[in-house]
């Protein structure tokens, strides 16, 4: 950092890279398939990228829509739009045309990286100045730029990147984020919870182009000096133990769904595939405990269960290794403050159910063009509403649903959450999400399930469904019981792995 008059000059592009490249630079950072890249290549290959928005006449500001798999390229064109003051936002790379057409124009993005079969190619908005496809242009562009390049003059608070909000409940919003945002969370986070260290390697499920993701994979892994694995391809169980096997990683992040998968294919050697592992982490939705315990029983590994949000960037409430409790998101994570309130904003007794709220650096200074949302969402004293219900006792948190997911039921309130985890304990059941219908003007809970695979052609069995919903019933409170329950191929998600009840609600 250099000082320039009061302020100090910090781009945190080059606090990732600088000091890296100048102790470690023949290190490998990133490890990708059969492709290595040094602490050195990538300042070296961050620079160019820079340098080849200076050619085109982008400026400092303009926004620059990365579409782009897990990869080394990745890191070029989102570091390098950072270090050269342009605005970088990775979105993802499952959505359809026009889904980046709504991001394109929402954005007013100037530059659009991709590769030449993506569905983001086409959309060309009015506002749209170049496209930079991952092929033979773009390469050469990339190899006729220097490898040096001056870092853009921001200060911490000013914006370095946006992301995209995963729109579990409507449109995706736009998310701008600080320069000081990765560095807070990587210093928290990455210190508090995972206590990572030089030697490391981080392996992340989710994609860079998640909030989680990119923390996993690029701001915690870099600040430490630590080294990242990147799957290209789409994680599926089968890739995703391969990858474990090839690359040894010691840090393996997750969602749920992904650890459930896993645990079904792992055959007599799957438990030792991860035997190069001391810490699982997971995010995205709540880990129910029966998925805990298979994965416990399985590896002899705990998954440390967490809370974050593409507003807060990563994890603000964690559990945390030799101080785990299942079911629950665990503790506030140092550098970030946490509290249940009630509609009114007061705060609640433990034990009692209410609106998460949060505090903490790493946090947004609010959606992009979203004035209302950000009058909700946004608290007087720097806290941020997640929409999440909560209880807290003994200073763990537990996870109740999302605000509107919330049932009530003969004027008590339900979570959804304690009756999936219930009914994923039965042997039939691969994934559960429960939503409330009204029957003659009252809200019942109702239960949609995905079956397991042996379990897939009983799917039009009666039989099976009485049967779950004894054994669920029978194992919770009346008011919590289910009306029935109904069998479907696969439950709605967003691309993060969320339950999107709503649609179920529909």
């Amino acid at each position: 950092m250099k000082d320039l008059g009061k302020e100090k000059v910090f781009n945190v592009a080059s606090e990732l890279l600088d000091h890296n490249a100048a102790v470690r630079g023949d290190k490998v950072a990133v490890y990708c398939g059969e492709e290595k890249a040094t602490y050195r290549s990538v300042l070296e290959n961050v620079n160019r990228f820079a340098n080849v928005l200076k050619e085109l006449g982008v400026k400092a500001g303009d926004r620059v829509m990365i579409v782009l798999p897990d990869s080394p390229m990745f890191i070029y064109a989102f570091l390098g739009s950072i270090k050269y003051g342009a605005w970088p936002i990775p979105v993802n790379t499952m959505l359809n045309e026009e889904d980046y057409r709504y991001m394109l124009e929402n954005s007013q993005a100037k530059v659009l990286v991709t590769w030449s079969q993506s569905k983001a190619s086409p959309v060309r908005p009015e506002h749209f100045c170049y496209k930079l496809l991952d092929d033979n242009e773009f390469i050469t562009l990339m190899d006729n730029a220097s490898t040096e390049a001056e870092a853009h003059p921001a200060r911490e608070d000013d914006i370095a990147f946006w992301l995209y909000s995963s729109g579990s409940t409507g449109k995706p919003k736009g998310v701008p984020h600080k320069h000081i945002d990765m560095i807070h969370s990587a210093d928290n986070y990455g210190t508090g919870v995972l206590g990572i260290r030089e030697d490391d390697i981080c392996f992340s499920v989710s994609k860079l182009f998640f909030a989680y993701g990119l923390g996993n994979g690029l701001h915690i892994p870099f600040r430490h000096g630590a080294s990242t694995v990147l799957l290209s391809s789409p994680p599926s169980p089968e890739a995703v133990m391969e990858t474990v096997v090839t690359f040894r990683p010691t840090i393996f992040f997750g969602v749920p769904t992904q650890y459930n998968s896993v645990l079904k294919r792992m055959n007599g050697s799957g438990p030792d595939d991860f035997r190069s592992i001391r810490l699982c982490l997971s995010a995205g939705e709540a880990l129910p405990p029966e998925i805990f315990r298979k994965w416990q029983e399985k590896t002899g590994l705990e998954i440390l269960d967490g809370i974050g949000s593409t507003e807060a960037l990563h994890i603000f409430i964690s559990n945390m290794a030799g101080d785990v409790r299942p079911g629950t998101s665990g503790r506030v994570v140092p550098g970030y403050e946490a509290k249940i309130v009630d509609d009114l904003g007061n705060e609640l007794p433990p034990g009692e159910a209410g609106h998460l709220v949060i505090s903490g650096r790493s946090i947004t200074p609010g959606y992009w063009m979203r004035p209302d949302d950000n009058a909700e969402k946004f608290i007087p004293g720097g806290w941020f509403k997640t929409g999440d219900m909560y209880t807290q006792e003994d200073g763990y948190f537990t996870y109740q649903g999302r605000g509107d997911d919330m049932l009530k039921v003969g004027g008590i309130w339900v979570s959804p959450v304690e009756i999936e985890n219930t009914l994923i304990q039965h042997d039939a059941v691969n994934e559960a999400a429960v939503v409330g219908h009204e029957i003659e003007g009252l809200s019942k809970a109702f239960g949609y399930i995905s079956l397991n695979e042996n379990y897939r052609d009983k799917a039009a069995d009666e039989s099976l469904k009485d049967e779950i919903l004894q054994f669920v019933n029978g194992r919770l409170p009346k008011y919590k019981s289910l009306r029935s329950v109904f069998f479907i191929d696969e439950l709605p998600k967003t691309a993060t792995g969320k339950i999107q009840r709503f649609r179920l609600r529909k």
